[in-house]
C-alpha cells in the first residue's frame, strides 16, 4: 500500500506550509502583519524617499507600538475569560 507520489508530495507540501503559518503566525496574527507593515514603511523611506535617519527612528517605535498594542489586547482578552 504505497502511497503514490503526487499525494505523498502534496502531503508534504501542506505539512510545511502549516509549520511556516504555524512558525511565522502562530497565536497572534496581528503580530505578523504589524512585521510586514513596518519592514514595508522602513523599506519606503530608506530605499524610495533615502531617508535612512528617519527609517532608523522610525523602525523601533513603530516595533514597540505594535507589542504594546498587542500586549493591551492580550491583557483585555484575559480579563474577559
Amino acid at each position: 500500500m504505497n502511497q503514490s507520489p503526487p499525494a505523498l508530495a502534496l502531503r508534504l507540501v501542506k505539512g510545511f506550509g502549516r509549520f511556516c503559518w504555524d512558525l511565522l503566525v502562530g497565536d497572534t496574527p496581528e503580530l505578523f502583519v504589524a512585521a510586514l507593515v513596518i519592514i514595508g514603511v522602513v523599506t519606503l523611506l530608506s530605499v524610495v524617499g533615502h531617508f535612512n535617519t528617519a527609517a532608523m527612528i522610525v523602525l523601533p517605535l513603530l516595533a514597540i507600538s505594535a507589542l504594546a498594542i498587542s500586549l493591551r489586547r492580550a491583557q483585555r482578552a484575559a480579563r474577559r475569560k
